[in-house]
């Protein structure tokens, strides 16, 4: 937040709806208002020394322009009549001064208005900006003429290229928001599908021993129970995200740990309560990672565990291995499983593989996968440290 108590991104959102913020409003009115005292009350100031009675007149007439400029954001059409009639009086007074200085306030609402409004309003306004032109000619010629459609095209022209700058902003912000939703869809994919791969596993290992092991039956309800708690938990996070009080809420998101590898233990303790062995093993300190690198890592881990427990025909062992370097991070998953051929997981168009391929390309690193020589399926990955810093 600036000192003036308005957050970038809370501008940036009303700039890409094509309109302004308090404070840009402000500095318009301040910046318009100097160019007209400037050049239009200078040359009434010297126009007026040969019309004593005329000047305090034209005076006022000045700073009733100065003072409409005030709402020109907010009301332009009407600022904008305002000021040609003021502009027209203060020419008819002291004949002088230009139709074009005189008209000059009149020029600047015209090109915000073109800036802020449609452009069917905005023609309109231009055609009737250039009503006054045979007036210019009967004073000035063809040259006073000239100058004053120039100007009048050119206050228009650059509302027309603000308004352009807008739909960029506009453009870019959907953009942004579409590459958001689509990171977000792949957290709620890894969580949901692990977990629920996981639940479901456990839910038919309860079924099988409910009668003569009641208790290990209990065991699997618990971690399903743990394992639903887990993923509302990690998907209420996602969705707080773009909640409207996100910015109120960092204290509970702090006490609710995110994704992590400071989690692979719990995440693989989840997979061992399948029955299947898991084996994880960290070299380096990884609780330094970027955060980026840190969730990717996590991410990939457990995408290639679930691939394990849905594709990996006979498989009970599973090895993790992550490797925290200066440099980067490598990540390898190995299962002795046979992968069924035909499968998403041989082809690499699964949405999982798919998933961890972005997630890699996201913090500018590379992922490779395929069936192993000997049996059982590989996930190699490798995230630098460095491009997520």
């Amino acid at each position: 937040m600036d000192r003036s108590g308005v957050r970038p991104d809370d501008a940036l959102a009303e700039e890409a709806r094509g309109e302004l913020s308090s404070r840009a409003a402000r500095a318009l009115w301040w910046g318009s208002s100097g160019l007209v005292l400037s050049v239009l009350g200078t040359s009434v100031l010297v126009a007026g020394t040969e019309h004593g009675r005329r000047l305090p007149v034209a005076v006022v007439l000045v700073l009733a322009q100065v003072c409409a400029l005030r709402w020109q954001v907010r009301a332009p059409a009407a600022v904008l009549a305002a000021n040609a009639l003021t502009g027209l009086a203060v020419w008819a007074l002291l004949p002088a001064v230009t139709l074009t200085g005189a008209l000059l306030a009149a020029q600047v609402t015209l090109c915000v208005l073109s800036a802020i409004r449609s452009r069917q309003v905005s023609v309109r306004t231009l055609a009737a900006m250039c009503l006054p032109a045979p007036l210019a000619f009967g004073s000035g010629g063809g040259t006073g003429l000239t100058v004053y459609l120039l100007a009048v095209a050119l206050a228009w022209t650059a509302g027309q290229w603000r308004r352009a700058q807008q739909a960029r902003i506009r453009a870019e912000l959907r953009r942004a928001v579409v590459e958001e939703r689509a990171r977000i869809a792949r957290e709620v994919h890894d969580v949901v599908a692990h977990t629920l791969s996981v639940m479901v596993i456990q839910a038919g290992a309860a079924d099988d021993v409910f009668t003569q092991q009641p208790e290990q039956a209990r065991q699997s309800l618990r971690a399903i129970e743990t394992g639903a708690r887990s993923a509302l938990g990690e998907l209420r996070l996602l969705l707080r995200a773009f909640g409207p009080d996100a910015e109120h809420d960092g204290a509970a998101e702090q006490r609710e740990p995110g994704p992590s590898l400071a989690r692979l233990d719990e995440l693989a303790d989840r997979v061992r309560a399948t029955g299947m062995t898991v084996r994880v093993r960290c070299e380096g300190v990884t609780d330094r990672l970027p955060a980026a690198v840190d969730l990717a890592a996590y991410r990939i881990v457990q995408e290639a565990l679930t691939n394990t427990l849905r594709h990996a025909a006979d498989a009970d062992e599973v090895s993790v291995r992550v490797t925290a370097e200066s440099e980067c991070v490598e990540v390898t998953v190995v299962d002795n499983g046979r992968t069924q051929q035909g499968s998403s997981a041989t082809t690499g168009e699964g949405r999982g593989l798919v998933g961890m391929k972005e997630r890699a390309r996201l913090v500018g690193g590379s992922l490779r996968a395929g069936a192993l020589p000997g049996g059982g399926f590989e996930v190699a990955a490798r995230l630098p440290v460095e491009d997520a810093l």
